[in-house]
Formats: structure tokens, sequence, C-alpha cells
């Protein structure tokens, strides 16, 4: 049921957040006292939030760029656990995983939906989207218990559940609430201990998480991100970065990045704070997920610690290959948004008094949408179920990419054709997700299963 329009953005979250109060007593993740303590934290927050503007808080943490003190780890860095094999592979979602995405679900039709053309056009997603996102606890899905976060094993398949959800809201937004997440995802993943206790705390501990992205794309034709142009020489204790990345989301705002580059011949990643010298940030708007403010990062002598290295080659590729399989799963939940939209207009529009649907051009092609979504989803929970069981998922990655990159758009373009002059103006919203659609299938990074 769709949320009264007489409700802000800010207190439809507040009324997602109490559904859930009501829902997660008896969840089975809720066994472990690491994860309760933080759910309740979560929860307090939320309840917090309702006595003041969301606004007011926005401009209070904005008003100075975080930092990151340095704290030194204990022993061997935090990991989630690897998923139990199962004899059989099943589609149907745990209880948590089934809460989450309704959770993910409910944010995106009563908070993210109606912000979206808005987002789009200016190019920035509303505080009270960021607020609601927050009190959800998106940052914390890939962080271990013991760090903060709320994931007992890693699951792939939860990231992917989330991000269809969102994306079916809108993607633009999605990228630019997901992208801290991927960010703390990967330091847990990969990051050790002193850098998982230095960093994390900023996703984990505060009201609003860190802002924080990926950066592995370049700019240049056929751009590879296992080769990338930028490089990062090391220099006693120093790695000294040279180089650009381009589609950065966020990258006016943001806290830390995450950036790749060549260390020894070797594609690795690196942590890199927002206040580093020789970094120099530029506007750089896209077709497509316009709500992400994406903007071009040109790295000059910028000197980080070595110590900011962030695993290891193999960890470097990991992340290319989750990267790949978010954006895949993104593209399911806007394609998705694109079908609810288009039955129901193809069955009720009529010509030559009788509804289009009738037609058997249209029917075929409505059909042959929902099949390639369904294919797509498919290969998409598959391989992230391989991720989830540590198993080479490397080939179905590889077929989730090339399914994005062939029928996204081209899903986007059909729904256009049939909806006709209405599906060139901003009055509907296919327009915008034809656009998103065209970069799920060539953008890297941002974003991490």
């Amino acid at each position: 049921m769709a949320a009264p329009t007489h409700l802000s953005l800010g207190d439809r979250g507040q009324r997602i957040g109490l559904r859930l109060i009501t829902k997660v007593g008896s969840l089975p993740m809720l066994g472990n006292p690491d994860v309760r303590r933080t759910v309740e934290s979560l929860l307090y927050r939320g309840s917090r939030s309702a006595f003041g503007t969301i606004e007011a808080i926005e401009a209070m943490e904005a008003a100075s760029r975080r930092s990151f003190p340095s704290r030194a780890g204990r022993g061997d860095p935090a990991r989630t656990a690897v998923a139990p094999a199962r004899r059989e592979f099943d589609l149907t979602p745990s209880d948590d995983q089934d809460l989450i995405r309704s959770a993910a679900a409910g944010l995106a039709d009563d908070v993210i939906r109606p912000a979206a053309a808005r987002a789009d056009a200016e190019r920035s997603v509303p505080g009270a989207v960021r607020r609601a996102a927050a009190e959800l606890g998106l940052t914390l899905l890939g962080v271990p218990s013991e760090l903060g976060g709320i994931a007992e094993e890693r699951s792939a398949v939860t990231a992917a559940l989330v991000l269809e959800e969102l994306a079916r809201g809108d993607l633009g937004i999605a990228t630019a609430l997901l992208a801290p997440a991927a960010v703390a995802t990967a330091l847990a993943n990969y990051g050790s201990s002193t850098q998982q206790a230095t960093y994390l705390p900023a996703f984990t501990s505060e009201s609003v998480p860190a802002r924080a992205s990926l950066a592995l794309m370049e700019q240049g034709p056929l751009f590879d991100p296992l080769s990338p142009t930028t490089t990062a020489a090391i220099r006693g204790s120093d790695l000294v970065i040279n180089g650009a990345k381009s589609l950065v989301v966020g990258a006016a705002d943001a806290d830390l990045l995450i950036i790749s580059a060549l260390v020894d011949g070797a594609p690795r990643l690196v942590l890199v704070e927002a206040g580093t010298r020789g970094i120099t940030v530029a506007d750089d708007p896209a077709m497509g997920i316009r709500a992400a403010c994406t903007g071009r990062i040109a790295l000059d002598d910028a000197v980080v610690p070595a110590a900011n290295l962030l695993g290891t080659s193999e960890d470097h590729l990991d992340a290319v290959r989750r990267a790949r399989l978010a954006w895949s799963a993104a593209a399911c939940g806007t394609a998705q948004a694109v079908l609810d939209q288009l039955i129901p207009y193809v069955t009720t529009r009529e010509a030559f008094g009788e509804p289009i649907a009738h037609r058997q051009a249209v029917a075929f092609t409505v059909a042959d949408i929902a099949i390639e979504l369904a294919g797509l989803r498919l290969v998409v929970w598959r391989a992230a179920s391989q991720l989830d069981q540590g198993k080479d998922a490397a080939r179905l990655v590889a077929h989730a990419r090339h399914l994005t990159a062939r029928h996204a758009a081209q899903i986007g373009s059909h729904a256009v054709q049939l909806l006709g002059g209405h599906g060139f103006v901003k009055e509907f919203d296919n327009e915008r997700w034809y656009r998103d659609l065209r970069g799920a299938g060539v953008l890297e990074g941002v974003l991490l299963t």
C-alpha cells in the first residue's frame, strides 16, 4: 500500500522503522548478542531522530569533513564466515533475508521513489532519504557483528536482494546510498585489523555513516579495471599516487575513497582520505545515475602511508567481480520497475477500440522483457550463491555482466517505445530508467555484493 501523500519523506522513513520493530524480535540472527546490540542501537537512533529535524542533523554533520584517527588493531582482522554449502540450489530467502529485503522494498516504495525525479534533476539525494537509509543500517550488511555490523556470514545473495529492491525505487539514489556500504564491505572483506579499527567505526558507530566511494573507473575507450593507468609508487613508508578516476560517486563530498592503482605492476586497492594533498575534484555529470552526483578525481603526487594498501591483488580481482555483479543486481531492480509500469499501461491503453496489449508485437515485446529479466535475475542469484560458498564464480559473473550489457538498455528502450510519447517525457519515470540502465552494463566499481 502506498504511503499517504501528506507524509514527508522523513515521516515515511520513520514508518518503515516502526514496522520493523514489530518484526525483528524473533529473527534467528538476533540470537547473536553483538547483532542484537547493533539492531537495538539502530532502533534507538531512529526514534531519537523523530525529535529533531533531519535537515539540522545533516547540517551539523556536514559542517566539517570527517577525520580518521589511526587506531591499532588487535590480532587478525575479523572476517565474515563463508556460508555453509547447500546440497541443492534453493532460491528461497531465509527469514533474515526476507526481513531485510522487505525493509529495502519499503524504503524504495515509500521514500526513494517519491524523491527520485527531484534527485535526478538536482543531482543530489535529499537529506531525508539519507537519514531513512541510515536508520535501516545499510552500511552494516557486509560488516561482521564483532566489528559493529550485522553480518554473521558473507552474503552476496542478501546484498543482491537489497540492491535489486533499492534500484527498483531509483538506481541513481540506490547507487549514492550504497556507495558507503561498498566501502565498509571492502574494509570488512580485505582490510587489516588496524584498517578496520581506524575506518570502520565511521560507518558503524555514527548516526549518519561517512560518505565514501570505490573509485575504479577511468576515462578512455575499452578501459580495463584490471589494468588501471593510475599508479602508486612505493617510496619508503609512503605511496605516491598519480592518475585520475572518473564517475566517482559523491566525489565532492566523500570523506574516504578506495581507489585502484598499479603497485609494482599489480592492480591493488588503496585507501585515500579525501583531505590528502594532491587530490583535485571536478564535476563529472553523467547521462544516468544523476542522483549519485558523479565527479572526477585527479591525483598528482598524492602521498598516503604504504599501510593504506588494502588487501592483495586477488582481493582487487574479487572486488571488480563483485562490483560487476552488483551492477547486474541493480539492473534487475530497475528493469523490474520498468516491467511493473509497462504491464498495466499496455493492458489499459487503447488504440482502435482495444488495449494495445492485444497486438502481437506489443505482447511479444513485453514477454521478451519479462523473459530477459528472469534470466538475468537467475544468473545473478546463482553467481551470488557461488560467491557466498567461497567457490569460483568468475564464469557466472561474466555471464551476468554480458546479459546486463546486452539486455538492460534494450529493456529500457523497448519500454520507451511502447509508452510512445509518455516514454520520452519526464512526467513518466521511464526516460530516467532508460538512462540509468544504459550505464549498468558498462560502469565499474561503486557497488559491491
